[in-house]
């Protein structure tokens, strides 16, 4: 028999894009906590300065700032804020890495640049900081991937993210004043962006 035959009821390994825990758990899970503890230093430096750390947020429409759209996910209004982001980042964050960490980075950036960039064509005018919006990206990120790769398993998870986590899709209208609705909302096309990229990317990895 040819060695190079593949028999016809072998199984074909998992499409990366269709899979619902990480390769690697560990690594994944200490990806996710290390961008987390970098918030709370980050935070922890802001506090000894007096807040100046506050106004390096995306200002709209600014172009002397228009590279603050790259640390604005880092930056907090204090410790409440941060604890509020902190735990759905962790969840969300990890769900978002099930592909491996190179896929969770890539989808991070899609989600963190078009958040940034929307809202400094699109927000109000102010100081718009926080990682609420890379939380938004990756909660619609997964509640869509699964229809785009067309994994049920992924679906079912959608369903239980949605469960916990749905109410806050409401965050993408504008609401209470001082909450930056345009960060939560340009962070959730971009979740829309990455699952699409992510779908079509694994579409064309099949054809080949």
């Amino acid at each position: 028999m040819d060695p190079t035959t593949v028999s016809p009821t072998a199984r074909a390994p998992r499409s990366p894009a269709k899979r619902v825990i990480p390769p690697n758990p560990v690594l994944s899970a200490a990806v996710v906590l290390g961008f987390v503890a970098l918030l709370f230093v980050v935070e922890g430096i802001d506090t000894a300065l007096g807040g100046r750390l506050d106004y390096g947020g995306v200002i709209p429409r600014d172009f002397t700032e228009w590279d603050n759209l790259l640390w604005a996910p880092v930056l907090h209004a204090g410790w409440d804020h941060l604890a509020g982001n902190a735990v759905p980042l962790l969840v969300l964050g990890f769900l978002a890495s099930s592909a491996g960490v190179k896929q969770f980075l890539q989808v991070t950036a899609v989600i963190w640049l078009t958040d940034g960039l929307g809202v400094w064509i699109a927000g109000s005018p102010g100081s718009h900081i926080g990682a609420s919006g890379l939380i938004f990206g990756y909660l619609v990120f997964l509640l869509v991937r699964g229809v785009f790769a067309r994994s049920t398993a992924q679906i079912a998870v959608a369903l239980v993210v949605f469960a916990l986590y749905g109410a806050m899709l409401w965050g993408v209208l504008p609401g209470r004043p001082g909450v930056s609705w345009e960060s939560h909302l340009f962070g959730a096309l971009g979740g829309v962006l990455a699952a699409w990229g992510v779908a079509r990317d694994d579409r064309r990895a099949v054809a080949a």
